[in-house]
């Protein structure tokens, strides 16, 4: 796209942005730097919907990176329920403790990135969110839009090649609406399937549509249902230890189908591993959960 093209595209962009913008999220009211990080680490494959709630529930809970890092990992993976890939929970936590010990929230992305469980994404994100830092922030939907618009790809390409792309299409101020313009156009109009293109505001300057909108390949590879692997199997187990931990191993097998209890050691193996559980004397507990009747439970992992 060359440069006058590419200027009034991102000015179509930012004028249906500022009609039609998902501006009343709570993570978009907010420049603190720590609301930020929580709901980016949130969105991490989790739907908005599922997020709200949840986000201002944490938020009410622990306001702080410091609240949150006085909290036990087991209060933090309690309060992650319902969010699914519970090891966020504990790399957040993680992310708060580091915090403290350096005093704030990086400003750049390469502090950012140092942070346990901050990719390149979240951190670009927290950084053109919070800090209004002059960097693309590509998710899924950002990924699939420029890969139209600009590379004339009916799906995402490459990183790298869309990485270039999205430094190449940045304005050169207001770099925050501007990432939030192409993640809300990706997520409301340039959908994967079924994307309204003749109400796209960048439609005259799409490259995709300019080459008669070529479908994507057909994928032949299918997935296994959700119930039969082993990350729902260790999710059902988090989810026991939630309700009623410390719980022994015959009542953690218990709480999985029938199918999946074979494996019951293999799972909690895997949990142990991810500093999701781990064993006391009752049996096995969330980290950091107190024993009952005073007994003491192992040491939780160090974070």
């Amino acid at each position: 796209m060359d440069p006058d093209a590419a200027l009034a595209c991102r000015r179509a962009l930012g004028r249906w942005y500022s009609v039609h913008g998902r501006h009343a999220l709570p993570w978009r009211q907010t420049r603190d730097p720590y609301a930020v990080l929580v709901s980016e680490v949130m969105l991490q494959q989790t739907g908005v919907g599922r997020v709200l709630g949840a986000f201002e529930r944490w938020l009410a809970r622990w306001p702080s990176a410091a609240a949150l890092a006085e909290a036990s990992a087991a209060d933090v993976i309690r309060a992650w329920a319902g969010m699914g890939y519970n090891r966020r929970a504990l790399q957040l936590h993680a992310a708060a403790r580091a915090i403290v010990a350096r005093g704030s929230v990086p400003g750049t992305v390469e502090g950012l990135r140092s942070l346990p469980g901050v990719g390149p994404y979240t951190a670009a994100a927290v950084a053109s969110f919070a800090r209004g830092a002059h960097v693309a922030v590509v998710d899924t939907n950002v990924g699939r839009v420029l890969a139209r618009a600009v590379l004339g790809l009916p799906v995402a390409a490459g990183a790298t090649t869309v990485a270039s792309a999205a430094e190449a299409f940045l304005p050169a101020r207001d770099v925050r609406h501007h990432n939030l313009a192409l993640m809300d156009l990706g997520a409301l109009v340039c959908r994967a399937r079924a994307p309204s293109c003749a109400s796209c505001p960048i439609g005259p300057w799409c490259a995709w549509q300019a080459a008669g909108a070529p479908p994507a390949p057909v994928r032949t590879r299918t997935t296994p249902a959700f119930a039969t692997t082993a990350r729902f199997a260790r999710g059902q187990l988090v989810a026991a230890l939630r309700r009623a931990g410390p719980l022994s191993e015959g009542a953690l097998g218990e709480a999985l189908p029938e199918a999946h209890r074979p494996r019951l050691e293999a799972y909690l193996a895997a949990l142990a591993g991810d500093g999701l559980a781990v064993r006391c004397d009752a049996g096995w507990a969330l980290p950091g959960e107190p024993a009952p009747q005073g007994k003491r439970s192992m040491a939780s992992p160090k974070l």
